[in-house]
Order: structure tokens, then C-alpha cells, then sequence
């Protein structure tokens, strides 16, 4: 596999700061909000130190709260959709999100991501308009999902893209936004290289919330034990690291390319 060849695909899941909630403790909408926009300009200005176009989940609501910011947002990233609120969902949320957010940047939304990694009906992903989906997590989560039947890498169904979200082959470690942020740096990358040999390509992601100061919110130390700068700090590392061996690229520009190749 050449270098120029190997793609980094970076994602951000772009939605309330709703997390706290999980663990009992409710939170005002301005607050999940304003979490969430901080940490996103905190990640927003390390991309642009490297140059990196991700592609950015984005529910309708936040980008409805804040028209221009996702507008601006998506002249350097792609835009899709993570439906439209983080906390519900109604299967008419796949269309009315896809359109909502086409209404505010000017653009198309080609893809979605479903909060969580739930799984929805493919071919009503289909019929809302969508090219491609990302909410496969291809590995086990104890509590959350078993997709370890699944295909770890990109693959079509009943014609929509599925582009899952990288596992390490054979013992599929994931290399999802707890991982990266609970394990040694070191090890990390070591996965992520060992994924961009056998793929060719790499799917990362992370929330803008991780990227703020967490200590007063009760949550699981391994959602909180690294937050903040410290986090930001270990993914300029990253960002370093994984561009001396592949290039950045979206999710869209990706399947594209495998489009055009078939």
C-alpha cells in the first residue's frame, strides 16, 4: 500500500453534552450547548494547524442553535448528519435532520451517523436520501453493542455505503474515542498504524466535549481520566504522527474515490 494511498479519516460526532445525563445528573440546554461548542472550537483550531478536513456528525438542533458557526464549519469540513437531537430519536429524524442541515450550509449531507452507534433500518437511511452511513462500531462493547459479525471494513448495503469505525484486525481492538484516550499513546498509534497497513485507511472518532475541562461532571473515570488540554495535547501527537504515513480526508472523499474505482 503506497503512502499516498493511505487516507485518515477523522470524525467528530458534534452534539449535546448530554453524556452526564447517562449517569443521573440533568443538565440545562444552554449548557450542553455551549460544552459542546467550546470544546469544537478547541478542536477546530488544532485541525487547521494540520490542515485536517474531518467530517463533522452534526445534529440538526446544535447546528440550528448556532446557523452560522456550522455554515463556517462547513467550508473546511464535511457536514453530516447525527440526527436530529442526541438525546431522541424518531425514524423521520433521518430526513428532517438531512434537510435541516442542508437548509444551513448551502450544501449536501451525504452521510449520517446515529447517535451511539444505534443501529436503524438500512433502507430507511436509504429513503431519507443518505449515500452513506458510519454507526457501525465492528467490535464488542459489553452493554452497548455485539457487531462482531460485521464487516470491519468499508462495504455496501442494499446500496448504502456502510464505512465502519476502524477495529484492529483479528482481535478487533477499537480504536474509538475511549480507547484513545485510556490506553498509552504509544500503543495507540501502534494500532492505528498496524489498521492503516492492513486498510489502507483509518476511522477515528471523538466528541468536542472530551476536549474541555470535565472534573466537576460525575462521570466514569474512564470517560473523564483524560479531558481538556491533555487530550488536545495527545492529538496534536496523533495528528503528527499519522501524517508523516498517510493524508487526511473526509468520509465522502473517501467512498468517492472507491466509487470512481469500481
Amino acid at each position: 500500500m503506497s503512502h499516498e494511498a493511505k487516507q485518515i479519516l477523522f470524525s467528530i460526532d458534534l452534539e449535546e453534552f448530554d453524556i452526564p445525563e447517562e449517569y443521573g445528573l440533568t443538565l440545562p440546554t444552554a449548557e450542553k450547548l455551549e460544552v459542546s461548542l467550546k470544546g469544537m472550537q478547541h478542536l477546530e483550531a488544532l485541525m487547521a494547524k494540520y490542515n485536517v478536513s474531518a467530517t463533522l456528525f452534526t445534529t440538526a438542533y446544535l447546528a440550528s442553535c448556532y446557523p452560522d458557526y456550522t455554515r463556517h464549519l462547513s467550508t473546511t469540513h464535511e457536514i453530516a448528519s447525527h440526527t436530529y437531537y442526541h438525546d431522541r430519536f424518531e425514524i423521520t429524524d433521518l430526513a428532517t435532520s438531512k434537510n435541516k442541515l442542508e437548509d444551513i450550509i448551502g450544501n449536501s449531507v451525504y452521510g449520517i451517523r446515529m447517535p451511539r452507534m444505534n443501529m436503524v433500518d438500512i433502507n430507511a437511511i436509504k429513503a431519507a436520501g443518505y449515500l452513506y452511513d458510519s454507526s457501525v462500531n465492528p467490535t464488542y462493547i459489553p452493554g452497548r453493542y455485539n457487531n462482531l459479525n460485521k464487516p470491519r471494513t468499508l462495504y455496501n448495503d442494499s446500496g448504502i455505503w456502510e464505512l465502519p469505525a476502524s477495529v484492529t484486525p483479528v482481535c478487533r481492538i477499537p480504536l474509538f474515542w475511549l480507547t484513545f484516550k485510556n490506553i498509552p499513546f504509544s500503543y495507540y498509534l501502534y494500532l492505528c498504524r498496524q489498521v492503516l497497513e492492513r486498510d489502507g485507511y483509518v476511522v477515528l472518532y471523538a466528541h468536542p466535549w472530551e476536549f474541555t475541562d470535565l472534573s466537576k461532571y460525575k462521570l466514569p473515570a474512564i470517560v473523564k481520566r483524560t479531558d481538556g488540554e491533555r487530550l488536545l495535547n495527545k492529538l496534536d501527537r496523533l495528528f503528527v504522527a499519522l501524517a508523516k504515513e498517510a493524508v487526511f480526508a473526509t468520509h465522502y472523499s473517501y467512498i468517492q474515490s472507491k466509487e470512481k474505482a469500481l
